[in-house]
């Protein structure tokens, strides 16, 4: 289907779309919906996510060496320790190839499908609908996106998993990858997958969801000004608070998927089933402080370079939605 369609045997408006054309085209670099604004929205999920989990390689392996050894890594003060005296400071930054290539795959399946997505799912249920429904909307994008994200992710995170939490395991990707092949196969890579999905789709759903009816509510409550008014690096500033809040939630929702993702790929015989029974309820949020200043930080700082690859490229940014004059009508809130 092509997401720039819209449904033709129907008076439906797409109110992105609609939003978006009170801009002059002098303005904006494409028209929204377009497969250059597709593209660029995918490039811009590739930074956002390749970038943050990068620099974020510390903290996120002593989160993992954490969740699997909780008795040898106890806090993070801990972990970076014994990380420090084990390994060196090369040591902190173990897992950084598989994260980079892994996580840039994701995040342009992530944004750039949940893009399409929500373009599609407006069309197909019109302009009333999108604004009566829209968290609903912002969660089946983000679900449907985050679904083919994870399969693009999940190779690198299995390698990445183990070259954290393994040691004596192999230390870079070049050799970690013909390693998982020889002794596990293809099945090694994707081993995962499921827990994976159950760790990030919800997690994928509250970042996208949260994060859209938080810059809402913002500019609804908080800001003084409309966001029209406001300059693109106050805008940027809503982004980042936004997104921060936005990740708070994210790491609370998927902390026990996560835990159990980390000990399936040091664990090679068992089942997601199995070790979630076997860490029991206390283990599953071992390393939730951690997770959450990661994903905190992480995600906050991902919507403002997602943004700010939108407002670089002069993509179209549609504003916070509206209701519509025909269901003000409606609803008799017409002047």
């Amino acid at each position: 289907m092509d997401p720039k369609r819209q449904v033709t045997s129907s008076k439906f408006v797409n109110p992105f779309r609609a939003s978006c054309q009170s801009s002059s085209s002098q303005e904006n670099s494409c028209e929204f919906g377009s497969n250059k604004y597709f593209m660029l929205c995918g490039f811009g999920g590739i930074l956002s996510c390749g970038l943050t989990h990068t620099a974020l390689v510390p903290l996120d392996l002593v989160k993992c060496r954490i969740q699997v050894d909780p008795a040898k890594y106890k806090n993070i003060g801990t972990g970076f320790k014994l990380t420090l005296k084990e390994n060196g400071t090369r040591g902190l930054g173990l897992g950084w190839a598989p994260t980079l290539i892994g996580y840039s795959m994701q995040g342009l399946c992530k944004f750039g499908f949940y893009e399409v997505f929500k373009n599609v799912y407006s069309d197909l249920i019109g302009e009333e609908k999108t604004f009566l429904w829209r968290t609903s909307l912002y969660l089946a994008a983000s679900a449907s996106a985050e679904f083919f994200a994870d399969i693009a992710l999940c190779p690198m995170e299995a390698v990445k998993v183990r070259i954290q939490t393994q040691p004596g395991w192999s230390t870079t990707l070049r050799t970690g990858v013909p390693r998982i092949m020889q002794e596990e196969g293809l099945s090694g890579f994707y081993k995962g997958l499921v827990p994976l999905w159950c760790r990030q789709i919800p997690y994928t759903m509250m970042k996208f969801a949260c994060f859209e009816r938080t810059v809402e509510a913002l500019y609804k409550f908080v800001v003084p000004k409309p966001r029209s008014e406001c300059n693109k690096s106050e805008q940027l500033l809503v982004t980042f608070i936004a997104g921060y809040i936005a990740g708070v939630f994210c790491a609370v929702v998927s902390h026990p998927a996560d835990t159990i993702v980390s000990k399936l790929n040091q664990d090679k015989g068992s089942t997601a089933v199995q070790v979630a029974k076997k860490l029991g309820m206390k283990g599953l949020w071992m390393g939730l402080g951690p997770r959450i200043l990661m994903i905190g930080t992480l995600t906050a700082l991902q919507w403002f370079i997602y943004d700010s690859v939108k407002v670089y490229f002069r993509l179209p940014r549609p504003p916070p939605p509206e209701m519509p004059e025909s269901l003000k009508r409606k609803l008799g809130k017409t002047d």
